[in-house]
């Protein structure tokens, strides 16, 4: 059975470890881009009772104006940290009129995940301002099936929780003492309008028993999840790399 109390524990042993034993590492801060759901919320939780919460800061990143903002900033009161806000808007639309203007025609899947990356490189501008490493908020579950951006959301100097899955990471965040309504948000991811569970077209639920024990009663998304496995090992791969042959 899984033991979120002791897996909870081990991560910030973890993450202290990360900090503390590289010594480019040592005083940084850690940088968490929050959506106030239970990714980014653990994964803060974490890195406070690791480091301190004068150590963690929260970017807020809307692309316009975002419904929920409000649960990014009531995790950042919860937990006392800093946090700053990053409208992306302007940034994306620059990009995409420039696109448009340089002859292309944009489409659905550069439309949705030009945002992330565009998030991910203020995590990083942010990083280098304040001296930080950025905090990977991906989990088990999205990796498995590719469901994150490369180079966006999947990106990060250090990741707390890629080894648990959706249901696991709940738990964890729970032991941490989050409130529920970080920790039971409706995953969505804040770009497309709709939840993860629509996008996939399986639950979490369905997709984390078959990841831990082998079992997906429905064969039709059996199909589906290791077609996904299977075609998105390159966002989890290092990049591939011609080595020159040895000429000795």
């Amino acid at each position: 059975m899984f033991d979120a109390e002791k897996t909870a524990e081990e991560i910030v042993l973890w993450i202290r470890d990360y900090f503390d034993q590289n010594p480019a590492n040592r005083g940084c801060q850690a940088v968490v881009g929050l959506s106030g759901g239970k990714d980014s919320s653990t994964v803060a939780a974490l890195c406070v009772k690791a480091l301190g919460a004068d150590r963690v800061i929260g970017v807020l990143m809307p692309q316009g104006e975002q419904w929920d903002i409000s649960f990014s900033h009531e995790l950042a009161a919860h937990l006392g940290i800093k946090k700053c806000i990053v409208n992306i808007k302007d940034s994306v639309d620059a990009l995409f009129h420039s696109i448009k203007e340089g002859g292309l025609l944009l489409n659905r899947q550069a439309t949705i995940n030009t945002p992330a990356r565009i998030r991910m490189s203020v995590l990083y501008a942010v990083s280098a301002i304040i001296g930080g490493r950025v905090a990977n908020t991906c989990n088990l579950s999205e990796d498995w099936v590719g469901y994150s951006t490369k180079f966006g959301d999947s990106a990060g100097d250090f990741s707390p929780i890629s080894g648990l899955t959706v249901s696991e990471v709940k738990a964890v965040g729970k032991a941490l003492g989050l409130p529920s309504k970080f920790t039971d948000k409706l995953p969505a991811d804040g770009l497309s309008g709709l939840s993860d569970e629509d996008n996939l077209g399986f639950s979490y639920n369905v997709l984390d028993k078959y990841i831990r024990e082998g079992i997906c009663e429905d064969r039709s998304v059996k199909e589906k999840i290791d077609s996904l496995h299977k075609n998105n090992q390159h966002k989890l791969s290092p990049m591939p790399a011609y080595q020159i042959a040895n000429s000795k």
